[in-house]
């Protein structure tokens, strides 16, 4: 089983991992039952007691959905779930994701949404859909950041994110990203002048 620490920017300290379905039913379990209510209804779009809650992941053990984790000291505290096409009324593979608010803003949700997507790319999914409530601006701009195209209907957001779409290579975002190259530029700007002014008076070195 492959363990990633999380390292970088985020303050982030725990691993990240694929659960092992039917062994760590009970972390993902658990990990739902921890939500605060308004993190409980924003995950599974209104009010659910702790019954359907066990009964939920029980279901993601038995159908094939992948689980991906953000574990600190053995506990899961954030998990993004891709459900299988076949589990869809429209046969879209369907991800959803749980943030626990001791570990918010710390860059959890990001990592687990990029986890998510190479999953889904690695088992050939054009498509993803997403659905989340109309009243969670987190999820909601974090779904914009990978591309979500998010559409509002009945208190819910509902959007596709398209895999076939590729990010920016980084040289695109600037054409003059630091001051060396906006220095250089600048001479190469001074340098045209000068050779088109001494052109222009005859002064030109000839080949």
């Amino acid at each position: 089983m492959r363990h990633e620490a999380i390292t970088g920017s985020t303050r982030a300290s725990g691993t990240v991992r694929t659960l092992r379905q039917q062994e760590e039913l009970p972390l993902l379990r658990d990990h739902l039952l921890r939500l605060d209510p308004e993190s409980r209804h924003d995950r599974f779009h209104g009010f659910m007691d702790d019954s359907f809650i066990e009964r939920y992941a029980k279901k993601c053990a038995d159908d094939g959905t992948v689980i991906i984790a953000y574990i600190e000291d053995g506990v899961v505290r954030g998990a993004a779930e891709l459900h299988p096409p076949d589990q869809s009324a429209d046969s879209l593979p369907e991800i959803a994701f749980s943030v626990e608010a001791r570990v918010r803003r710390q860059g959890v949700g990001s990592i687990l949404f990029r986890k998510l997507i190479a999953e889904a790319r690695a088992k050939g999914y054009h498509f993803l859909r997403i659905t989340t409530g109309a009243q969670n601006q987190a999820m909601r701009a974090l779904a914009h950041k990978f591309g979500a195209h998010l559409t509002f209907r009945h208190g819910e957001s509902t959007g596709s994110i398209d895999l076939r779409q590729r990010p920016q290579p980084e040289p695109a975002r600037a054409a003059i990203a630091t001051p060396a190259d906006a220095a250089r530029a600048m001479i190469n700007i001074n340098r045209a002048y000068w050779q088109m002014w001494l052109r222009m008076y005859g002064w030109g070195r000839t080949a």
